[in-house]
């Protein structure tokens, strides 16, 4: 059946329907069919899209080598690694468990680790390490799969999954030793299962630095592999009670755990126009949002890039806060209350920026300029972390660097303001302090302050606005 154009099929006028009340003829019903389905298919999109994010992270990994419980990576994170808003601030180690074998134990040794557990839906199970309940002096930390009933043992951080796939995702704070340091640090995590069987052997760890990953649903973002990917995880993962309205949704598109997902060519028409018209509200929502909340400060355009920050669940007091959500896991990976804290000494501190102090969209072909009073208000470090807009993660240049650091590239000088700079050629005398970017493609940037102070959230300090500058 042919598809309407969309102004045709944007409202279903009463003057469609019978004006004695009968039933609705044929090419009523086809418009409303479509109408109903495409308007069920982009709600869908956009609520589901943690999801297919989450099982994009999961299949990323284990294409590039990782084997769930048994072989976890450790990477000093750099532009060839394709992940939402991944930085090269920290290390990182990438730790996939199935819990279908069983509960499992995690030990994080004493130190600034910071380890996250979130769900294949991208919920947030457990914080451990520095945002924890370990405080970063070391823990034992016990995941249970769902539906888990039996007794646990006692000395345990003990937190549920709502699915079976968990990643664990770690970043250690560089310190003296730098990077080497921080992945030791890393591969310090220790797993074994509650109840180890004979066949259960010691967890090995491999290095991804130096190899390409990409941890993202960018290739799924607009076409039918989003919902293949979507129906593999409602079909693979004991339902959520929360999605129960949700899982009606996509049940009605043809999507529904236990049934084979077979769509027939109007349905592939169908859900590739919503997959562009959802991925195209999400871009809207992340980068082009309308909400008061979004701003930092009201002579400032830098924005919060999450905009919930009680829990790590985006759940309001009433309802489930959605345009945050949305917010979110368009540009990022992972959310857990601590992550998304706002007080002093929290782990760490985001500031979104995608536009320059005239209200323009930043430009990979033109140049500019951010001025950083110090000292910055943080305990350990600060950076600037640039990213592709269309990847959301760190932009590739030929220059292959996207981060400027305040214990690297920004090293001493903690009393004078620091100059950066960014466009597609570095000022003269200024490459130290310089990202390249590239014409014809917009970026945005994360302004990142590992525990912050007080005068990071009461306005005594604020950063400069990122401007236009010439080369």
């Amino acid at each position: 059946m042919e598809m309407l154009k969309t102004e045709e099929r944007s409202v279903i006028r009463d003057s469609a329907l019978p004006s004695n009340g009968s039933y609705p003829p044929p090419d009523t019903l086809r418009r409303t069919y479509d109408d109903t389905d495409l308007s069920r298919a982009v709600a869908s999109y956009r609520f589901f899209y943690p999801t297919v994010s989450g099982l994009a992270q999961w299949k990323g990994q284990l294409k590039a080598g990782l084997v769930p419980n048994a072989i976890f990576a450790v990477l000093d994170i750099q532009p060839r690694h394709v992940g939402f808003t991944l930085n090269s601030d920290t290390c990182y180690g990438m730790i996939p468990l199935d819990l279908r074998a069983g509960p499992v134990v995690l030990e994080v040794p004493p130190g600034p680790l910071m380890v996250v557990a979130t769900d294949v839906n991208q919920r947030w199970v457990a914080d451990m390490g520095l945002p924890g309940p370990d405080r970063g002096q070391g823990g034992r930390h016990l995941l249970l799969p769902p539906g888990y009933r039996s007794s646990v043992p006692a000395g345990h951080h003990v937190a549920t999954s709502t699915t079976s796939k968990v990643l664990v995702s770690a970043r250690a704070l560089p310190g003296d030793s730098g990077a080497k340091g921080a992945l030791d640090l890393i591969r310090g995590i220790k797993l074994r299962p509650l109840a180890p069987v004979a066949s259960w052997s010691e967890p090995k760890w491999i290095d991804l630095t130096e190899k390409p990953l990409d941890i993202t649903p960018l290739g799924l973002e607009s076409n039918i592999g989003f919902w293949k990917v979507l129906h593999e995880a409602i079909d693979s993962e004991p339902p959520f009670d929360g999605y129960q309205a949700y899982y009606g949704e996509v049940a009605a598109l043809g999507i529904s755990k236990g049934q084979p997902f077979t769509p027939d060519a109007r349905a592939v028409r169908l859900l590739e126009e919503a997959a562009r018209i959802g991925k195209t509200a999400l871009c809207a929502q992340s980068f082009a949002d309308r909400r008061l909340d979004r701003m930092v400060w009201s002579d400032r355009k830098w924005e919060w890039p999450a905009l919930r920050f009680e829990n790590g669940d985006f759940i309001a007091s009433t309802h489930l806060d959605l345009e945050a959500r949305e917010k979110w896991f368009f540009q990022a990976i992972g959310a857990s209350p601590a992550l998304m804290r706002r007080q002093p000494g929290s782990g760490s501190l985001n500031w979104l920026a995608t536009r320059d102090r005239r209200d323009l969209y930043l430009d990979g072909g033109k140049s500019y300029r951010l001025t950083v009073a110090r000292p910055v208000p943080c305990q350990r470090f600060w950076s600037v972390t640039v990213y592709d807009a269309a990847t959301r993660s760190q932009i590739q240049t030929a220059q292959g660097k996207a981060a400027l650091r305040s214990r690297v590239e920004l090293a001493g000088g903690d009393s004078q303001p620091a100059d950066l700079h960014f466009g597609p050629q570095a000022p003269a005398g200024k490459e130290k302090t310089w990202i390249q970017t590239t014409p014809g493609r917009g970026w945005f940037a994360y302004l990142r302050l590992y525990s912050p102070d007080k005068a990071a959230f009461d306005g005594s300090w604020k950063p400069g606005d990122i401007e236009p500058s010439s080369v």
